[in-house]
């Protein structure tokens, strides 16, 4: 059985369809001419010299337009065939720029206008219009394995040097500080009060994440199904239990790819039921103390991709922050998954090998970042350990020693829950299970969902031969509550 789930390839494949027919449209040379005027309009810099064909990036497409002085702009589109909610998600990013320009060092893009879909050339979509940062590649450029294209997934070059590394990811842990010194009373995502960017971004709607998007496209999890747009949350263990549904929605709404065989229908369902019952008892959060807040600006996509440097490798610009919301002080305790440049269910050689790997490197991670702690200490920006303990560095790493990096991750990532339930969740909160047979712990579940289980594993097959229902645009389908 595959230790990860997969995406629904019909879903994906409908989406590519969609993507192929929006791309026809980018190249047309009237709304090259239209595109042009948009930005040289709010940018008010001199001329526009060219027009560069679009580039396709994680999440959206952008053109960038040269001036005849500065480095130009660049105006982005969410792609729509791939990710929900663009409008939603584009104010979100917005507000969060405005709160981090206003609040932090980082740099950032300046954000010279944005829009709604109708207001976008050819309407292509709600859009960002942004200065161009130049500079001279990312944190990836400098940190992957010699030999890789753009096309290969990035690996850090398991060659490099230590003094190196601890440089690139102190520029990450810099970063990082200062996102977790952002704090809110509520979970969810930065908007304007009324729409009004005049005034103070605040928490005012549900947390956007990667998850939620991918949920709706790749699972088709109907949008009723989800936390409602004016949705936010008021302790951790609130949002756990969200997220513990919406594993359960993944499984239960995903028509193919979900799941293997009955047995293994029975392991994921034992397995989503026993995290919701973790998160219904308040067992999730590993801080008690920050169960009610504050809550700390998390951004699921901050990645060295996302990280742009000049030519003397120091730090340009840090960009795409969309799906970035306020979240349990527990996302931000973690160390981040990303010391590898690979997530640990891309790794191949499976959780343990990633382990092996991770380790030596969360020691140079942790030691910049404890560099970075002293520096802003010593500059008035941090508070030191008396102020406030324990620093961000102590917190990591008993985050990593417990193991409750691997609840943070696999609350927030539907499709590599599973194996990391069994391999890390499991025998930390309900002990050893001597007899290895998963369904042994059918018995710590309430009677009703027992007894739910196995019209559950007869309905899944059954979907799949039937195929796709309803497009999951239209809130259509039936409530399914298990």
């Amino acid at each position: 059985m595959a230790a990860f789930e997969e995406f629904d390839e019909a879903a994906w494949d409908y989406g590519d369809e969609l993507f192929e027919t929006w791309k026809k449209g980018l190249y047309n040379k009237d709304l090259y001419y239209e595109i042009g005027w948009k930005i040289m309009k709010h940018h008010m810099g001199g001329n526009g010299l060219e027009l560069c064909a679009p580039q396709r990036g994680g999440f959206d497409v952008y053109y960038r337009l040269r001036m005849a002085e500065g480095a130009g702009a660049m105006i982005r589109f969410p792609m729509p065939a791939y990710f929900q909610y663009a409008e939603e998600k584009l104010l979100a990013e917005v507000a969060t720029i405005r709160y981090l320009s206003d609040n932090t060092a980082i740099p950032i893009p300046f954000i010279l206008h944005y829009g709604i879909k109708q207001e976008s050339p050819g309407e292509l979509g709600p859009f960002i219009i942004m200065e161009w940062v130049e500079n001279a590649g990312d944190l990836v450029d400098i940190t992957n394995k010699p030999g890789l294209t753009n096309e290969d997934v990035p690996m850090l070059d398991p060659d490099i040097d230590d003094e190196k590394l601890e440089r690139v990811y102190g520029q990450m842990a810099g970063i990082l500080l200062q996102l977790s010194q952002c704090e809110f009373p509520a979970i969810g995502s930065l908007n304007f009060p009324n729409g009004d960017d005049d005034l103070d971004p605040e928490v005012l709607t549900r947390p956007l994440s990667i998850n939620i998007s991918q949920l709706a496209n790749f699972a088709r999890v109907p949008h009723f199904q989800l936390p409602p747009p004016s949705k936010t949350f008021k302790t951790s263990s609130e949002y756990y239990t969200a997220l513990a549904d919406m594993h359960l929605q993944q499984l239960s709404f995903q028509r193919n790819q979900a799941v293997e065989s009955a047995d293994d229908c029975r392991k994921k369902y034992i397995a989503r039921q026993l995290f919701r019952k973790l998160a219904l008892e308040g067992r999730l959060a590993e801080d008690k103390s920050f169960n009610h807040g504050p809550f700390k600006l998390w951004c699921d996509d901050l990645r060295p991709a996302n990280v742009l440097v000049n030519k003397d490798e120091t730090l340009a610009a840090a960009i795409d922050w969309e799906f970035t919301y306020a979240a349990p002080a527990d996302f931000s305790f973690a160390p981040p998954w990303w010391l590898l440049l690979q997530a640990p269910d891309d790794w191949r050689a499976g959780l343990d090998d990633w382990v092996a790997h991770y380790e030596p490197r969360l020691a140079v991670f942790l030691r910049a970042l404890e560099t970075k702690e002293k520096q802003l200490i010593e500059q008035g920006r941090l508070l030191g350990e008396a102020e406030v303990p324990p620093p961000l560095s102590a917190r990591m790493r008993r985050s990593w020693e417990t193991g409750h990096f691997w609840v943070v991750y696999a609350a927030r990532r539907a499709w590599a829950f599973d194996g990391i339930y069994w391999r890390f969740l499991d025998e930390k909160f309900f002990g050893r299970n001597e007899s290895g047979d998963f369904m042994e712990r059918l018995k710590l579940l309430p009677l009703e969902q027992i007894e739910a289980m196995e019209g559950f594993v007869e309905r899944k097959p059954k979907e799949k031969e039937e195929g796709m229902l309803v497009d999951w645009y239209e809130p259509g389908a039936e409530s399914r509550v298990i």
